[in-house]
């Protein structure tokens, strides 16, 4: 090997160990970037030259700089709309102006003027539409606009569950609302209310009176705010021996008929009884609930591990509008950095998976961002070793160079 191929070996050698140091800057300038991973310098040798008894390297190249996607610690931020992954998922973000994709592990987003959920360049957070409570699979922008309010729903039905004392006695007083200073608490033994909703969302008190007509026997009444049930009207319960519901208006409950439960039909709603019975114990609410509510405004977004995105409003109700939008991907390594913690795919990374099913192998952490994977002690290790493989092969140049001047002053 000629002295200037000893040179140029000790070139390469320089040029290989300054981009790698140019990687280790980078991964410990990066070292509080948020979804960042970091980089590392694979070498291999040159092409030999062949002698007459074997063959002399020409030294040393950077052979690929690859990404470690290892997962990174998480810190809490308080933020609901802050978040990381565990797993290898990406999150796909959306160029508005050019449509392209890209993929991130960076989950620093937020609902822009538009209530649009984007990271902080502007790039559109992609998710997937709900549809029956559950992801439907069409990609799209993960948009606040059309769930600021909720329309209300009208009460439709009421479940009671509630026990009559047994030891009750009738009433002295009847049950006639038309007649001057009637009062219902004379006339019943027993009273609940339930607030209802009418379809503009207005609420209401509907009252029930429980009234005991004969032994094993009562009258529901009612009352809407304006309204009592007529004298006579009463809907009629009775009960088994053993304290249970037997019939309701007439119908029998057991067996139960083919429509199930027998319910009562009252003031525009139907009110089921079903876990009512009569024993000799304080009459007493176990459980109540009716199904309307109220028109509601946003209060708060939060999401799920799932990747759902839930909004809560001021009528207390809950409501799932998208689920965030994973990419898996063959070889995470073979993905290209772009900038902006942003990544593209490519042929060695293969075609991004973008499917619902993604979330069962991830999980998605709501108010926490994925730190850097950067180890600063590990990459200045890293520094110092390159730094003194550099510094031999700057030893390299000096003595070929000495070899040059050795041979040239051989003339002399």
């Amino acid at each position: 090997m000629s002295i200037t191929t000893a040179m140029q070996t000790g070139v390469s050698g320089l040029l290989a160990n300054g981009e790698a140091i140019s990687v280790i800057g980078n991964n410990l300038a990066n070292i509080n970037t948020t979804g960042f991973k970091q980089g590392r310098t694979l070498f291999s040798d040159m092409l030999s030259s062949t002698i007459s008894n074997g063959q002399i390297g020409r030294g040393g190249q950077i052979q690929a700089v690859e990404n470690i996607f290892s997962q990174g610690s998480l810190e809490n931020t308080g933020s609901a709309t802050d978040l990381a992954i565990q797993g290898d998922g990406m999150f796909v973000l959306q160029d508005p102006a050019s449509n392209a994709r890209y993929y991130s592990r960076a989950g620093a987003f937020s609902f822009d003027r538009d209530n649009i959920l984007t990271n902080p360049d502007g790039y559109r957070v992609l998710g997937f539409g709900i549809t029956n409570g559950v992801s439907n699979g069409v990609l799209g922008s993960i948009n606040l606009a059309n769930f600021t309010k909720m329309a209300p729903r009208a009460t439709s039905a009421i479940n009671v569950m509630a026990n009559l004392d047994a030891s009750q006695t009738v009433p002295t007083s009847a049950w006639t609302p038309a007649v001057a200073g009637f009062n219902p608490i004379a006339a019943s033994n027993f009273s609940t209310s339930t607030t209802a909703y009418d379809a503009q969302g207005n609420a209401t008190q509907l009252t029930m009176y429980f009234t005991k007509t004969a032994p094993d026997a009562w009258s529901v009444y009612t009352y809407d705010g304006s309204n009592y049930t007529a004298a006579g009207a009463g809907i009629p319960l009775t009960f088994n021996t053993d304290g249970t519901i037997a019939t309701v208006n007439g119908a029998a409950t057991t067996p139960l008929p083919a429509t199930g439960f027998p319910t009562i039909s009252t003031n525009g709603v139907t009110v089921n009884l079903q876990g009512t019975t009569q024993f000799a114990t304080s009459s007493a609410i176990s459980s109540k609930g009716q199904d309307g509510y109220g028109a509601g405004d946003l209060v708060k977004v939060s999401v799920d591990e799932k990747g759902f995105v839930n909004v809560l409003y001021t009528n207390s109700m809950t409501q799932k509008i998208a689920q965030v939008g994973l990419a898996k991907f063959a070889s995470l390594s073979g993905l290209d950095k772009v900038g902006g913690s942003l990544f593209a795919e490519t042929v060695s990374s293969g075609q991004a998976i973008i499917d619902p099913s993604n979330l069962s192998s991830n999980k998605i952490s709501a108010n926490s961002l994925e730190q850097s994977n950067v180890d600063m002690a590990d990459q200045l290790v890293k520094m110092i070793t390159t730094q003194r493989a550099y510094t031999a092969n700057s030893k390299t140049i000096t003595a070929a160079d000495q070899l040059m001047q050795d041979t040239l002053n051989i003339i002399r």
